[in-house]
């Protein structure tokens, strides 16, 4: 099948040769016809050498790049591209194991398929479209799903109306493409966790914390911990399970509280040990009901855009320094940004002014990122979005 065809400006195929999945639209001199968003067309260099094949976009980034060898987009292609993201999750022991049953099978560019995020979910897949190119692909993808899961896929769900009708000038829509199963729970770690897929933020659950979760287990013993921003409660679970003496889940939102009390009592940690508050996070930090030895910070993005980083920065600024301000001696803070704005050094630059601001002296025990599933692209770091610091404070 013959694809439109665009082309470089002189000089600017050099990103593409290094396999970066992007092409900006003033690297364009031109195309072979009219190109509507979603299309599929092949990008040549300025001497007519094939270059990639992606999905046109309406926006400064014009085309994400879904292969670099010159093939037709048919199911067979879209099936070997999500072989390959399973291959490599069933290679970390995410694909059987009872003990997680909820990983990120697809990761945009991670996994050369930009534009798109899938999260299998104890048997459900939730795609999520970031393209409308993607989203005219999900019966496809959703023929590759069967072919690779058989029977263990009862159902797959495409949820990408919100995301989509931000990003381009098209009307998607959330349903089911496959079957009507919706899960009720998931298990991370050991741990269950209660699911509201069609309400819920994001796919229905935030897979990218796991590794970081299990991790306040190793801390947590005899300790007063207090999740802040917690959501659905993952690191106050991962804390009570490892004996916490009490864990506290804080988040504005009373529906992330509820929430979190429905999975300590799915977990049987319903006792004296828990609280949660439904409470702004730089208020609670301010006037601690008492001191916590360890203060996790996993806000939501302070930043989307680039043109908001500098407000953002100030905001993870402000609110470590109120959590280091007031953690106890010898306490730990795990703190993060999923902010793909803001940078690891400028992250690590802002909770540094924020520990000089409250006096305190701070080691660095780890520095923390996105698990495997959510792959980082060599030729694309930009996909490395979840920056993390556990800190020890004086």
């Amino acid at each position: 099948m013959a694809y439109p065809r665009i082309t470089l400006k002189p000089g600017k195929e050099e990103p593409l040769k290094r396999f970066h999945p992007w092409i900006f639209s003033g690297a364009i001199a031109g195309s072979s016809g009219k190109i509507e968003e979603g299309d599929i067309v092949e990008v040549f260099s300025h001497d007519k050498k094939y270059l990639a094949t992606g999905h046109a976009l309406a926006g400064s980034i014009a085309v994400k790049a879904i292969s670099f060898t010159q093939t037709e987009i048919d199911d067979d292609f879209w099936f070997e591209k999500v072989q390959r993201a399973y291959t490599f999750r069933q290679r970390q022991g995410l694909t059987e194991n009872p003990d997680t049953t909820a990983y990120r099978l697809v990761f945009g560019e991670g996994d050369l398929l930009p534009g798109l995020i899938i999260d299998f979910l104890n048997g459900l897949c939730v795609i999520q479209s970031h393209t409308v190119g993607m989203f005219l692909a999900q019966a496809s993808i959703t023929k590759a799903l069967q072919r690779i899961y058989g029977d263990a896929l009862k159902s797959v769900y495409s949820k990408s109306a919100d995301t989509l009708s931000r990003m381009a000038n098209f009307e998607a829509f959330d349903g089911f493409i496959l079957g009507d199963f919706l899960p009720e729970k998931i298990c991370e770690n050991g741990l269950f966790y209660a699911l509201d897929i069609i309400q819920g933020q994001k796919t229905g659950f935030f897979l990218d914390q796991r590794e970081n979760r299990a991790l306040i287990s190793r801390y947590a013993p005899g300790k007063k911990v207090a999740d802040v921003f917690c959501y659905s409660g993952g690191f106050a679970l991962n804390a009570l399970k490892a004996g916490a003496a009490l864990a506290h889940a804080i988040d504005s939102s009373r529906k992330a509280i509820e929430l979190t009390d429905r999975n300590v009592e799915l977990n049987g940690f319903k006792d004296e040990r828990y609280k949660g508050f439904v409470s702004d996070a730089q208020n609670f930090l301010d006037k601690l009901p008492e001191p916590y030895d360890i203060i996790v910070l996993d806000p939501p993005a302070f930043a989307k855009q680039h043109n908001m980083r500098s407000q953002a920065v100030k905001g993870y600024r402000n609110i470590n320094y109120l959590a280091l301000k007031n953690i106890a001696t010898g306490g730990l803070l795990f703190t993060f940004s999923c902010s793909q704005a803001v940078d690891k050094q400028a992250f690590q630059s802002a909770v540094m002014a924020a520990a000089i601001d409250a006096r305190r002296p701070v080691k660095i025990l780890h520095y923390l990122s996105q698990p495997s599933d959510h792959a980082v692209n060599l030729f694309h770091p930009e996909g490395e979005y979840l920056k993390g610091l556990v800190l020890y404070v004086e």
